[in-house]
């Protein structure tokens, strides 16, 4: 036993055992995996690897809750098989949980396919929330802190892994710009960590707002990847990405400069700035959107070929179905308040958000096409196939620009994190980045509370961010709040970002 025993770390991961487990399988240490898998466990002090998966697996709600989603639904295809009634997801789900998301019977049944008997791996398993792999997905859940430790969040995303398809590894290299150097080894760890988990295109940047000089902003931006794969064209830091979720923080802004100048204010109510449509609860305040607690039901209907009106989407009176106060992040919401933006400045949303940040932060290279026509030159999102590869996706637009509409670099995007806040009176700015849930029990639990258009981290160095996805693309957007020194991950793919996030950032932050 190389090492002699030695003890689980507080909070253990099966999925990184697993993976020393194969390492040393392949390094030659051990014939078979199932000896590498054995002499880990006893290492641990324990007589076998089923005997470790029970240490550290078992005494999680979260992963219980897990388990009967996949094997309630697994079947779901199948002749015969009965939906659960609404008193049997009341016993799982928590009613805050199911009234956001009408749909998720609906959503569940044709997850079917990829369901199985067995998670591939837990990633993260403590009692209230687990991280675990099933079949090609990635699924984040979280429950109660206490009895019945219903689910009360629930997020599944495509793997991030390696893709067998060779025009990712030792492809494009890595390429920089930028008016001050990429922090040490980042460069480097940009290329593993696109072929470590299959990024076809991934930018990488940060900026400082304290380092300003006579060359402007200090930032960097480092690319790994090709902007389009089949015409073996290299990625370059100056091509747009597909940025869904950043746009909410713009729409924020535009909303807080409309409020810093008396246009309208944080606590009226809604329906008395909208001109276009209203909202069924008549109590929602601009704060209650700003925060993503207002309700507001989304629509199935989020990419399409070209940008609807938000009546086409949401109907001229916008169903609220969801519990007002509680967090719940609303590409609706964020609609409303593109709309609330509109109605104040009799401005179509693009050219407002143009006229109210994207300008005034030297945002050029970013813009709200209206349709897939007005795209232009940006970098090809892509899918991963059955067989493993990539296919592009169907090129789109987001049906919410205020959600996802932002089409941007990952230098402008940077630029955004630095720089909003510049456009706001600095209490507005601070309030912004203040959490608006206070009373006992609004904590959502998953370690961010929100902002206006930020989720802020509950814990450690006070972070605030914002992600978001659609098919072919991934961005995210993170500030640190005592500085707003900030750093942006874009992808070409729908994926979760968290693992890139964990290595390439503290290179940044530090």
């Amino acid at each position: 036993m190389p090492g002699g025993p030695r003890g689980l770390p507080d909070r253990p991961n099966l999925r990184f055992l697993k993976l020393e487990a194969k390492r040393r399988h392949a390094d030659g240490e051990f014939v078979a995996l199932h000896d590498a898998q054995l002499a880990i466990a006893r290492e641990h002090g324990l007589a076998n690897w089923s005997e470790l998966k029970r240490l550290i697996e078992p005494h999680s709600h979260a992963v219980g809750q897990l388990r009967w989603i996949v094997e309630r639904f697994r079947d779901a295809s199948e002749p015969g098989w009965t939906a659960p009634a609404p008193r049997e997801l009341r016993e799982h789900f928590e009613e805050r949980f199911l009234a956001a998301v009408p749909g998720l019977v609906r959503d569940l049944t044709r997850a079917s396919p990829v369901l199985s008997d067995e998670l591939v791996s837990i990633t993260l398993a403590d009692p209230y929330e687990a991280r675990a792999e099933l079949a090609e997905l990635a699924v984040h859940l979280a429950t109660e802190p206490a009895a019945p430790y219903r689910v009360t969040g629930l997020v599944v995303m495509p793997v991030s892994k390696p893709i067998a398809d060779e025009r990712i590894t030792g492809g494009a290299p890595a390429r920089s710009s930028g008016n001050r150097p990429a922090p040490a080894g980042l460069t480097e760890l940009a290329g593993q960590l696109a072929d470590e988990f299959g990024v076809p295109a991934l930018a990488l940047a940060g900026a400082d707002p304290a380092a300003q000089g006579q060359a402007g902003l200090a930032s960097w931006v480092v690319t790994r990847g090709w902007a389009d794969m089949d015409r073996a064209e290299p990625l370059r830091p100056e091509q747009p990405f597909s940025a869904p979720g950043i746009s909410l923080v713009v729409t924020a802004t535009a909303v807080l400069r409309l409020v810093a100048d008396g246009r309208c204010g944080l606590d009226d109510r809604a329906n008395t700035k909208l001109r276009t449509l209203r909202l069924a609860d008549d109590a929602i305040t601009i704060r209650d959107l700003l925060a993503s607690v207002s309700g507001v039901n989304d629509p199935d209907w989020l990419i399409d070929d070209v940008v609807p009106d938000l009546v086409s989407l949401l109907g001229p009176v916008a169903a609220c179905d969801g519990r007002r106060g509680v967090f719940r992040p609303s590409n609706a919401g964020a609609g409303v308040l593109g709309q609330i933006v509109e109605d104040i400045t009799g401005t179509p949303y693009a050219a407002a958000m143009t006229e109210l940040v994207l300008t005034p932060l030297g945002m050029r290279a970013s813009r709200f096409p209206a349709s897939t026509a007005g795209i232009g030159d940006v970098v090809t999102g892509y899918a991963t196939t059955r067989e493993n590869t990539f296919e592009p996706a169907k090129p789109a637009v987001c049906t919410i620009q205020a959600a996802g509409g932002l089409w941007s670099t990952a230098a402008d995007i940077a630029r955004l994190g630095t720089g909003w806040a510049a456009l706001l009176p600095a209490e507005l700015a601070r309030e912004a980045l203040t959490p608006q849930l206070t009373a006992p029990g609004d904590d959502p639990g998953n370690g961010v509370l929100p902002g206006f258009g930020w989720l802020l981290s509950t814990g450690g160095d006070s972070t605030a961010m914002i992600a978001g996805a659609l098919p072919g693309a991934t961005a995210g957007l993170f500030i640190r709040v005592r500085d707003h020194r900030a750093f942006v991950i874009l992808a070409s793919r729908l994926m979760p970002l968290d693992d890139i996030d964990r290595q390439a950032r503290p290179l940044w932050f530090s």
